[in-house]
């Protein structure tokens, strides 16, 4: 029996869940290409070879439970007293819980599991009525080719994917044998305490979490932790204590390093993103716990404490925030805001997980333009496991779905929760199901299709330094110059040019990114970059003639001067087509000031050139310009993997602003005082970008 073909046996309780979790949003209210196999044959390729029909018939074929029963606002009290609330969703035989012991799935929820329970109920429910898969099939299938909307369609493409279910912990996965656990986290949803976003006490809270499960009569003590966005973090998070409960993680674009991914990036603060996500957490952590009033759980005593909890911090973080939009100086900034631009503080620390404690089988999926792409491919490389123990899936796409349209069609990857159930039926239950096998590192390249990589960056792409320079390629008659790129050095004599800021990069695959693809829909925008590169300068190569592959971080030199004492530079990397559209496939920014940069951490090529710098962004490091002076920067991008066909061009946008992505501090922007910028082509001191290519450029 498929599993979009249920029995009507469990039909009277899918409709009190589903009651339930409408009259509960209610009050909340009020309140493609071949698979490429490995060549040594160790892994398969990107489609699952001869495993996949395994994978795929244990979620679509029979289950062992034909339903569930729900336990829902459960009580989990840490060692400081804070309650913490969970709701359990256990597999049930006629409408009674089964007896026995399961492995335990866990969610660890940031915008409140009364949400997840509406969308896990509505999901459910549809499936059991035989209508989710016919509807999700048509809505993949609508497209209206030519009418420049089709990132509308590339984001419903991926709706029969298995993207939602693998997003929201599917009740189907209790039907399959596991126990099923959504707990809000420390201030968050109906959870007690202050949130802490990523702290030591959030993480020491997700492995008592851990413990917990494995010492209830229901559990046999093996926990898998996954997760969509916030909640993967949140996964990934729990490795920091490494409970001895954790057997498996799958991860849904997540993080280890929110710093660098999205809160800092070069000093540009991702504004456009980081405040209506604080609004949006600080606005949900503020519902009261009715559910616990529904099913009859409501205690006085915790619901006053949690009340106070809230009233003691109601907006999280967002005083920072604006402090750091209203200081003019570094005196102005208060303690709270110090701890943003801090290194060491507590607060910048723990937006970042440490990857050498991952030691439980993790499986990420991740994409290029993704909130937390920058890092995902380096978090896979330091990951210290085997590759039998470690999967990254890296699409073309934003962080609505990642760009995994497609999957489980002929030689695509297999759905998402096909492999999600397969990853956990392995780790969680000893399955050997080969998804051990299944290929490490599956990438989409931009320009290209699906394919493996052996190694990132691949072992055949030779760092090459590209030279800026003023001789005009003709191919930009739209941008503010139209400069030359090539692997010789071709600058004769010093030259300035002028960028000034501007909005255009409103209208970029940056504001794409930063808003989680919300703009993806606009092709002009983030298909064509040329509206944006009226206001940049562009330097462009040749043609290459054969297909040439970009594979890695990637590293902009610029020789710059400013009139101020300060600048905000921003680069892109653009891959040009013979008509001349011009696609972003790489970006980075850097506040001049901020330019300090860690070697301890930096990576460089084996020409010395830096491939990824990473910088200190510490305001007590900072340095401020001299006007009239050069200074240099070097910028690191976003490593991506790339194909240039044969006929297109590489180009690199220089430009002297990013809003949305990026929007530095204040003080800041007042030190540059907005001030045009210059960057100075000089033989003597070149502009340059060191690029990982397969192929020299002609």
């Amino acid at each position: 029996m498929s599993r979009y073909r249920r029995t009507r046996g469990r039909a009277a309780l899918l409709v009190r869940l589903l009651s339930a979790a409408v009259v509960l949003a209610v009050c909340a209210t009020i309140a493609a290409p071949s698979a490429i196999g490995d060549p040594g044959g160790e892994f398969t390729g990107i489609d699952g070879g001869a495993y996949a029909a395994q994978w795929n018939a244990a979620v679509d074929g029979p289950q062992p439970y034909n339903g569930i029963t729900a336990d829902l606002a459960v009580p989990i009290t840490m060692d400081d007293g804070t309650v913490l609330k969970g709701d359990i969703i256990h597999p049930a035989i006629d409408g009674r819980v089964a007896d026995g012991r399961r492995p335990v799935i866990l969610q660890m929820q940031g915008y409140g599991k009364l949400p997840m329970l509406v969308a896990q109920a509505v999901l459910y429910s549809a499936d059991s009525l035989g209508i989710k898969q016919p509807l999700a099939d048509w809505v993949a299938s609508l497209n209206l080719p030519g009418v420049g909307l089709d990132g509308v369609f590339e984001i419903l493409q991926q709706v029969n994917s298995g993207a939602m279910e693998a997003a929201v912990q599917d009740w189907a996965l209790a039907e399959a044998g596991y126990t099923l656990i959504q707990v809000d986290l420390r201030g968050t949803g109906t959870s007690g305490g202050q949130w802490q976003l990523f702290g030591d006490r959030e993480k020491q809270d997700i492995a008592e979490v851990i413990d917990w499960i494995t010492r209830q009569p229901w559990s046999d003590g093996n926990v898998g932790a996954m997760g969509l966005s916030f909640t993967a973090i949140a996964a990934l998070e729990a490795t920091d204590l490494m409970p001895p409960g954790l057997k498996a993680i799958f991860a849904y674009v997540g993080s280890t390093d929110m710093f660098t991914d999205i809160a800092g990036s070069g000093g540009g603060f991702g504004s456009a993103f980081l405040i209506p996500w604080l609004l949006g957490v600080n606005t949900l952590k503020m519902i009261p716990d009715v559910t616990s009033l529904i099913v009859g759980k409501f205690d006085p005593d915790q619901q006053l404490q949690w009340f106070k909890d809230r009233l003691a911090d109601p907006f999280t973080l967002l005083s920072a925030v604006i402090n750091g939009y209203t200081a003019l100086t570094p005196e102005q900034l208060t303690a709270e805001t110090r701890n943003l631009v801090d290194p060491n503080s507590g607060f910048r620390r723990g937006l970042k997980t440490d990857v050498s404690k991952v030691r439980v089988p993790t499986f990420m999926v991740d994409a290029w333009y993704d909130l937390f792409g920058t890092t995902a491919v380096s978090t896979f490389n330091a990951i210290p496991l085997p590759e039998d123990q470690k999967k990254l899936i890296m699409g073309d796409g934003y962080h609505i779905g990642a760009g995994v349209g497609g999957f489980g069609s002929p030689g695509m990857p297999p759905r998402l929760d096909v492999l999600q159930r397969a990853w956990f039926d392995h780790w969680l239950r000893g399955i050997d199901n080969g998804i051990d096998k299944y290929s490490p590192l599956t990438v989409k390249q931009q320009g290209g299709g699906w394919t493996t990589v052996p190694d990132f960056p691949r072992t055949e792409a030779t760092y090459r330094r590209l030279y800026l320079d003023d001789i005009p390629s003709g191919t930009s008659p739209h941008a503010r110059y139209d400069g030359g790129l090539s692997e010789t050095a071709r600058q004769s004599g010093v030259r300035d040019l002028t960028v000034a800021p501007g909005l255009l990069s409103i209208c970029s695959r940056g504001t794409a990114r930063i808003t989680g693809g919300a703009t993806a829909v606009i092709d002009a925008c983030t298909k064509d970059s040329r509206i944006w590169e009226s206001e940049g300068l562009t330097f462009t190569t040749n043609p290459v003639t054969e297909p040439t592959i970009v594979s890695g971080p990637i590293n902009v030199h610029l020789n710059v001067v400013h009139d101020a004492s300060d600048g905000y530079w921003v680069a892109t990397v653009n891959d040009v087509a013979p008509d001349g559209t011009s696609r972003e496939i790489s970006g980075g920014q850097l506040v001049a000031s901020l330019n300090q940069i860690d070697d301890s951490i930096s990576t460089k090529s084996a020409n010395g050139d830096y491939t990824e710098p990473r910088y200190f962004l510490d305001l007590d490091k900072r340095v401020l310009t001299e006007p009239g002076v050069p200074v240099t920067l070097d910028i690191a991008m976003t490593p991506i993997e790339a194909v240039l066909q044969p006929g297109h061009r590489l180009r690199i946008n220089v430009y002297a602003s990013n809003f949305p992505k990026g929007l530095p501090p204040s003080l800041v922007l007042a030190a540059t005082e907005l001030k045009p910028e210059h960057l100075r082509l000089d033989p003597a001191a070149p502009s340059w970008v060191n690029m990982p290519l397969t192929r020299s450029i002609p």
